[in-house]
């Protein structure tokens, strides 16, 4: 197997084994690559060995406020290992209209973010970014779908870059705690 880069219309970069076939064949988190917020690539596997909090975000929903609970999640269970990884989309209502930089801006002055937020991505349809194609189809929501309903749909991931749990937006930062530290435990 070669590697392969490949660059995607939602501005993910992909990198990863080719099989045969040219599918790059994608198995865990740390498969993935992202930009942040200020447009550098980030390799996933920079996380590797530590749980992850992946959440689509949006900066004018009526969850926003969920910034504060993702936060003190972040500085509860940082030294810990856990990760929270923000991905503003806009696909939701068109609630977070802003550029990436108007969106770092506000989540540091309304909510004091310090957990690593990514460039704003598509989360559904052709575009979906890569990482929320294979987190949907890992771990399905209500009834097996595969699509992100709203903002502030959580995938918590273990050390071992496998989806363990897909939370609702109304399922609260603070209501997972129990399962963060039982994945921390482990």
């Amino acid at each position: 197997m070669l590697p392969r880069v490949r660059a995607r219309a939602s501005g993910a970069i992909v990198c990863g084994p080719t099989s045969s076939l040219g599918v790059t064949p994608m198995t865990t988190v740390y498969d993935f690559e992202a930009l942040s917020i200020s447009g550098k690539p980030v390799a996933l596997k920079k996380f590797k060995g530590k749980p992850l909090l992946i959440v689509n975000t949006a900066s004018a929903c009526g969850f926003t406020p969920q910034f504060a609970g993702l936060e003190e999640l972040h500085t509860t269970y940082e030294k810990k290992g856990l990760v929270v990884l923000g991905f503003p989309c806009n696909q939701f209502g068109a609630q977070d209209k802003g550029a990436n930089d108007e969106i770092a801006e506000f989540c540091q002055i309304n909510y004091g973010v310090t957990f690593p937020m990514m460039a704003k991505i598509d989360v559904n349809g052709s575009d979906a970014h890569p990482l929320y194609q294979w987190l949907a189809s890992e771990a399905p929501g209500l009834l097996g779908s595969k699509a992100i309903k709203w903002n502030f749909t959580k995938f918590l991931v273990d050390r071992n870059g496998q989806v363990t749990k897909r939370y609702a937006p109304t399922d609260t930062p603070k209501s997972m705690a129990e399962d963060i530290e039982a994945l921390l435990a482990q």
